[in-house]
């Protein structure tokens, strides 16, 4: 029976190509069709109560890609905001019943979108464009929606290609122009998802040819490969005219026979080419890399409608075959590759095309020591110098670096030409949906007390275990990280049986890794499998004693705290049935540990590490080096790390744990080298978890540092890709961001902070030191009141309100500065940005009047307290340790930050009448915070501290008036003046 509702909504809707328009008259015009069609509101509202209705499913995707729309001409509002949604409804001309029944079929979504740093463009890709020519790119939103995806995801997805095509040239332009950029998602997070929607909107408006530079080993090229034919590329293409039920026409054809997810290929009901579109063909298959481009690439020629004109005319362009071709970063395979194409040099001219350089930092980026070129011409590393010849030889090529870690990329010479510098855009990938990161394994600026932090409260405590032995074997540990590997299989097996759909649970694997070593690899799986056949996981009684302490000790408390609505036993005999199944997969083959090393692909081939062929893997996997990029460990729930390096970007690669976890989050497992319950003599031991929480730090760094930085000012771009190197931090000295051993020849110079917690880190560590900064603020303390204040924040995260009692003092701008210019760092380089915006204020004293000074204040016993000798304001004291270098973690709470900001009118009013009380224009804060490194004990004397003793750690918030300064939020400068034209400089001589 005919939907004549959904019909008619589905026509109005598919003709809204520019924005919302009314709707009321569409409908009636579309109703012409069927007279008894009931347009009413109520039953318009009534459907939208039943969110499975497709009709509610179809509004839902409508208002959510009109709420994601970037830069759309009809709206004013910003994207994924309540305005941006009532903008739509306006311009639907719905009214308040309506508006309500839509909204709560169709929430809102405000989840963070991606972040572009770019350089100036020429917008060619008009949703009009887009919507004329879209084949492939409905085709793959479909096989999405498939998947599971929710429709904020996809309209995420879209905005995000939307931005990096846009970003290219355009196919039909007559002008050459090649485009280079960076796409910067997180470590297995769904990058692939992200080019692949690049790639169908790319061919749809023209590019011809793509490039897929797929990692360096086969193993990853293979994934990439069957992912692209299965959700873009497709059945029909895959077959070319081949009869699926002509047996012998299907010899040869990829996964006929021996793939069983074939039937979900993304089947486009018939060959694109008849149905006035364009076909695909494949230059590589799942089992062949790159052969021979000539029979595929000079088909082009025959393909052109109008022979006198050239193939980027759109008179051609579009009757085109595309070509598709996943290679490997392999020498030979790109010297294959660029012998065909310098054979038909005369066809490349004319050719649009496209290169995705996967894992883009990994032996793309030239690593060559600068002092080792010969007059001033790059010596170029094998991979870098195919791509700079690629690059020439197709002079109409887009190049898209994609990358978790980004920056080897953006320490390329930008004046270099020829190589991959991301000179027209960066884009940063909002962390998606259900991805599992660094921050789930970290209970990064939490305001949660570390005594009062339980499974519920802190990631940490639920995933991460430490490894504290400084013996690099440590069988303990192991032992306990395998007895979880079993657990949590024998739990997936229950919930599978238990009504949650079994498809998250086909595999199940462990990571050990300790050792680049291939020896080391053969005595630890040896070690593994011994302890593996000394368990007693089926045999015997004491085997069943240490599953069921680990059970109720670990596993069943994170699970009822982080999976609550997921079915789980009450006790270990109930999982006790599942433990034999789970083993007995895990054996499945031979002996449960495969080593994943070798220096080529046949040792995965013998491994059967195809995660997409193999109905399940549950093994436990040695080595890790290979498996450190892009590849997916799928089905990873627990990790023995302890292998460490001293550089950032490799490290975050080794973090193998990230990724998506649907239906087990709660059962990962991390188990990691920790160092602070060593002993004084093993204190030189590294503490890759701390490393690891470094790196959150400086990508999270990086990542707000480009939000901050990516609008336009009067319709131009405030940072370009050439400014973005100085905005690289390092938390950690001997953890570099990259190898890179050049840096560009720039620095920020100035940063505005208006309504920013600006919180200095690097304190200094001398006790003249500390003692002369105590000094300094003295006599703003002599200041504070002697009667506290209590400040209350509501935490919308934790749905509950904090206090934060105080002393308060108001201090002048020059009195503040007249200690901010005078105290002393272990390194002062962080700090001076903020310092330079902090002295331009002052000369326009209009713009602010004074400063809230507010240190915490104990009203009990909970904590100590003393007074700074010579100061009689007793002090609430901080203890706080440095991290492994000499710099605080942050000091400031959370809830402290917010009453901070209130007060310098960053954020609307609160409900608390103290800090609106304190709250007013052309007002700043700071919170000051005493912190002693030592016990408290040791270092009070009736109620005094020494000065020396205590650091005295700020955090400042300028007031919001201060952004009437109209300076710019970041300023550079040359390093070396002498060379200023220069935008690098070797920073290692």
């Amino acid at each position: 029976m005919t939907d004549a509702l959904l019909e008619i909504h589905t026509a109005v809707l598919g003709g809204m190509t520019r924005g919302p328009k009314t709707f009321a008259r569409r409908a009636e015009t579309e109703a012409e069709d069927f007279p008894h069609a009931d347009l009413s509101d109520d039953t318009f509202s009534q459907r939208l109560t039943d969110e499975s209705d497709a009709l509610t499913v179809l509004w839902k995707r409508k208002l959510t890609s009109w709420d994601f729309e970037e830069r759309a001409a009809w709206a004013t509002a910003s994207p994924r905001t309540d305005e941006r949604r009532a903008e739509v409804y306006g311009h639907l001309g719905f009214e308040d019943g309506l508006r309500k029944a839509l909204t709560n079929a169709a929430v809102v979504s405000k989840k963070p979108g991606h972040t572009t740093i770019t350089a100036e463009f020429i917008p060619w890709y008009t949703r009009e464009r887009a919507e004329a020519r879209a084949f492939y790119w409905p085709a793959y939103q479909k096989r999405l929606r498939a998947k599971g995806w929710s429709s904020e995801a996809i309209a995420g997805l879209d905005e995000a290609s939307r931005a990096v095509v846009e970003r290219l040239t355009d196919p039909e332009q007559v002008a050459r122009r090649q485009a280079r950029g960076l796409v910067v998602g997180y470590v297995q997070s769904g990058k692939t998802a992200n080019f692949t929607g690049v790639i169908a909107k790319a061919i749809d408006s023209g590019y011809r040819l793509v490039i897929i530079l797929g990692g360096t080993l086969n193993l990853l090229r293979k994934q990439t490969q069957r992912r692209l034919d299965m959700e873009l590329i497709g059945q029909e293409n895959i077959l070319r005219g081949a009869e699926p039920s002509d047996l012998d026409s299907l010899v040869g054809i990829d996964y006929i026979g021996d793939d069983e997810e074939w039937p979900q290929f993304v089947s486009h009901c018939g060959r694109p080419s008849a149905l006035s579109a364009f076909d695909i063909e494949r230059l590589t298959t799942r089992d062949r890399d790159y052969q021979s481009l000539l029979q595929g690439i000079r088909g082009i020629e025959f393909e052109k409608r109008e022979r006198g004109l050239p193939l980027y005319d759109s008179r051609n362009l579009h009757h085109a075959d595309a070509r598709i071709m996943i290679v490997k970063k392999n020498k030979s395979v790109l010297d294959k590759l660029i012998k065909d194409l310098k054979q038909i040099q005369n066809l490349l001219g004319e050719l649009p095309a496209l290169i995705i350089d996967d894992e883009s930092d990994q032996a793309s980026v030239n690593t060559t020591d600068p002092k080792k070129w010969e007059s001033d011409r790059p010596k170029r590393t094998a991979i870098n110098s195919r791509i700079a010849q690629l690059l020439t030889l197709l002079p109409r090529a887009q190049y898209v670096g994609y990358t978790a870690t980004p920056f080897a990329n953006v320490f390329i010479d930008p004046s270099d030409s020829e190589d991959i510098f991301p000179r027209d855009f960066l884009i940063s990938l909002p962390r998606p949906d259900g991805y599992m990161g660094v921050q789930d394994f970290h209970d990064l600026d939490s305001p949660i007390l570390d005594k009062e932090r339980t499974y519920a409260n802190s990631r940490a405590k639920s995933h991460v275990r430490g490894i504290y032995s400084p013996d690099e074997i440590d069988d303990k540990s192991m032992q306990e990280a395998m007895d979880s590997f079993v657990l949590t299989g024998a739990i997936k097996l229950y919930r599978a049986a238990h009504g949650v759909p079994g498809g998250p649970y086909r595999h199940h694997t462990m990571l050990v890794h300790e050792s680049v070593r291939k020896d080391d690899h053969a005595e630890l799986a040896l070690r593994l499998n011994t302890m593996w056949h000394q368990a007693g996981y089926t045999t015997n009684s004491t085997g069943h004693a240490r599953l069921a302490d680990l059970f109720q000790r670990d596993i069943r408390p994170v699970s009822q705290a982080r999976a609550a609505d997921l079915p789980a036993p009450a006790e270990y005999d109930e999982l006790r049935p599942y433990i034999s199944q789970a083993c007995s997969r895990i054996r499945r083959g031979g002996n449960p540990v495969v080593i994943v090393n070798g220096d080529s692909d046949k040792y995965f081939d013998q491994l059967d590490l195809d995660f997409d062929r193999q109905p399940h893997v549950w093994k436990i996997l040695v080595g890790g080096t290979k498996l450190s990029r892009g590849f997916t460990v799928e089905g990873l729930t627990v990790t023995y790390y302890r292998r460490t390096t001293q550089q950032a970007d490799t490290l975050m690669q080794m973090g193998r744990w990230f990724g998506f976890r649907p239906g087990y989050q709660d059962l990962v497992r991390l188990y990691i080298s920790r160092a602070e319950k060593l002993t004084k003599a093993s204190k030189s031991t590294v503490d890759l978890y701390e490393a690891f929480e470094a790196i959150c730090l400086d990508e999270e760094t990086f990542r707000d540092q480009l939000a901050q930085y990516a609008e336009l000012v009067d319709g131009k771009p405030l940072v370009t890709p050439r400014d973005i190197p100085p905005l690289v931090s390092q938390h950690l000295p001997w953890l570099k961001p990259s190898s890179r051993t050049k840096m560009f020849n720039a620095q920020i110079e100035e940063i505005a902070g208006p309504g920013r917690i600006i919180e200095p880190t690097a304190h200094p560590t001398s006790y003249i030191d500390l003692a002369h900064n105590t000094g300094q603020w003295l006599p703003l303390l002599k200041r504070l009141s002697t009667t506290p204040v209590t400040f209350t924040t509501h935490d919308e995260d934790y749905g509950k309100d904090y206090h934060l009692t105080a002393l308060t003092a108001s201090v002048s701008h020059t009195e503040l500065m007249g200690v901010l210019e005078n105290l002393r760092w272990w390194n002062a380089a962080p700090f001076l940005p903020h310092l330079r915006f902090l002295r331009e204020i002052a000369k326009s004293p209009h713009l602010i009047d004074d400063w809230l000074l507010i240190t915490p204040h104990y009203t009990t016993s909970r904590g100590t307290s003393a007074s700074v000798i010579g100061s009689s304001v007793p002090l609430a004291l901080s203890k706080r340790e440095r991290r492994r270098v000499q710099i605080f973690g942050y000091i400031s709470d959370r809830k402290h930050r917010t009453t901070a900001r209130r007060i310098a009118r960053a954020i609307p009013p609160t409900s608390d009448s103290v800090t609106e009380q304190f709250s007013r224009d052309r007002r700043g804060a700071i919170l000051l915070y005493p912190v002693i490194e030592d016990d408290p004990s040791t270092i009070v004397r009736n109620g005094e501290v020494d000065p020396g003793k205590v650091a005295m750690v700020f955090s400042l918030v300028a007031p919001a008036s201060t952004a009437a300064a109209g300076r710019p939020p970041i300023s550079f400068s040359a390093i070396d003046k002498s060379r200023s034209d220069s935008p690098i400089v070797d920073t290692s001589s």
